[in-house]
């Protein structure tokens, strides 16, 4: 700084300036000295410095380990290298140590193609996408709702709100049908979650995640309504890490240590013993997931761990947050100016990073299960029908079943899914209308049934037939074999 600073004044009195030397030099002094070059340093952690070093000359003695950092931002470098700045260009991760609840790493980002780099990636509120689900399905499981066996219906459907209908959709836009709510969770399926939500009810499951340490959810459950199931609020990577180590640790949550001078804060008891274990073991299903990611994604790795991913509203954010016995690490990639990502989701964008520093960190200790608490049972289930094959669950005591069945299909009344009830289509004159036909679909057991659009028969109900109706109100129905109406919506094309 002093070599600068002379430099400075050289050149201001070769200009004839009017700035002071001594001026130029406690500039040179805040910019270049001992706390703005740590900062400064790619190697260390920029981010964290920047938050915690608010005065020049300050030392904060931290819990970050400087072999674990290293591997944290080294991974997140390869990865968005790999994925190229045209697919995503920012990322960071968090890796805690679940025991004492220290931050080892605090990777805010990497610069690189970065277009915000000096943003702090792991403090910033951005949307959470499918991470929420595991909360969700710890209430309900503690609340004695459902089991991992339950019985959930992945199909459409369509719920009133203030703001008009919620359609939600799964990822691919497929509907499994009957599914347990071990796969649903594992499997991440949206439609599943939006009904236990319905169980759970939204207020309740806010107040849930705020006691989960989410502090961005400042609003009410009727702000964020059905879609937070889905993770519609917004979360920071820190309080991920919390959240997800209060599962590691049975249900008990702390803030996480940053600072080496603070007092570790005694935990506070978020969900049951029982219900945090049972969840755990339900993200750490690899033949639960298989149907969704596969048998051989970045989640799997040769020992023990409990995982999820998560990716927001078009693409905007990916995560995958998991732990082991030891640790937890969380990971997000995305944009830091909003844009969207292309073609990358949480087990091609997120999961490779957490994946290889889990390994990383391990080392040759591999992460082990957790012991199963007091007050869980575990016995054989068979689903009738060829559901999903029998296996060996658990439940909270009492609550069992050696046997789970959804209901049968003749029970469910086929309905018509699109249109949607009272909505308006508009007709755009600069788009051909055969680019503009409007797909009609059917859920549920169709045989025999047809369509019928005003007066005209529109033919079998399962042939997904397309139509271009006039501008004006249409009365769609559908019918069974009998002639009998079993389902009739009305809406309008402008």
């Amino acid at each position: 700084p002093a070599a600068v600073a002379r430099r400075a004044c050289a050149i201001a009195r070769t200009v004839g300036s009017a700035q002071p030397c001594p001026a130029l030099a406690v500039a040179a002094s805040d910019m270049l000295g001992p706390a703005r070059a740590v900062a400064l340093d790619p190697g260390l952690a920029p981010h964290l410095a920047a938050r915690l070093l608010t005065r020049p000359g300050m030392r904060v003695a931290t819990t970050l380990d400087a072999r674990t950092q290293a591997i944290a931002a080294t991974a997140l470098r390869r990865q968005l290298q790999g994925l190229g700045q045209d697919r995503a260009r920012d990322g960071a991760v968090i890796v805690v140590d679940n025991a004492s609840g220290d931050v080892l790493a605090y990777v805010g980002g990497v610069g690189g193609a970065s277009t915000a780099a000096a943003v702090d990636g792991a403090d910033a509120y951005r949307q959470a996408g499918s991470t929420l689900k595991p909360f969700l399905y710890a209430e309900v499981i503690e609340k004695g709702y459902l089991t991992p066996a339950s019985i959930l219906d992945d199909s459409p459907v369509q719920l009133d709100t203030a703001s008009g209908l919620y359609v939600p959709q799964n990822y691919d836009r497929a509907f499994k049908g009957p599914v347990s709510v071990r796969s649903a969770l594992a499997g991440s399926l949206n439609v599943p979650a939006v009904r236990t939500l319905l169980l759970a009810g939204v207020e309740s499951f806010r107040d849930r995640l705020w006691d989960s340490g989410y502090r961005g959810l400042t609003e009410d459950g009727q702000y964020y309504g059905f879609s937070l199931a889905l993770g519609s609020a917004e979360v920071t990577l820190l309080e991920q890490a919390a959240a997800y180590r209060a599962l590691a640790m049975g249900g008990r949550w702390s803030p996480l240590r940053i600072r080496a001078a603070d007092p570790g804060a005694p935990p506070r008891r978020v969900y049951s013993p029982q219900a945090a274990w049972i969840v755990a073991d339900m993200m750490a299903d690899t033949n639960a997931r298989a149907a969704t990611f596969g048998l051989d994604s970045a989640l799997r790795l040769p020992f023990w761990a409990a995982v999820k991913t998560g990716t927001s509203k078009a693409m905007r954010d990916n995560w995958c947050v998991g732990f082991s016995d030891r640790f937890t690490v969380a990971v997000w990639i995305g944009n830091l100016e909003g844009d969207s990502m292309r073609a990358v989701s949480g087990t091609s964008g997120a999961a490779p990073v957490w994946r290889d520093v889990m390994l990383a960190i391990h080392g040759d200790t591999p992460g082990r299960a957790p012991a199963m608490p007091g007050g869980i049972e575990s016995r054989m289930v068979s689903f009738p029908g060829g559901v999903e094959p029998p296996r060996r669950d658990y439940f909270l005591a009492g609550t069992g079943q050696p046997m789970l069945a959804a209901a049968p299909a003749e029970s469910r009344r086929p309905k018509i899914v699109n249109p949607v009830g009272g909505s308006v289509y508009a007709l755009d004159p600069d788009i051909p209308p055969a680019r503009q036909r409007l797909a009609i679909a059917v859920a549920g057991p169709t045989a025999g049934h047809r369509l019928l659009l005003d007066r005209t028969d529109l033919g079998a109900a399962d042939a997904r037939p397309l139509i271009l109706p006039a501008p004006g109100p249409h009365r769609l129905r559908l019918v069974d074999p009998a002639g009998t109406v079993v389902d009739s919506l009305i809406f309008t094309v402008r």
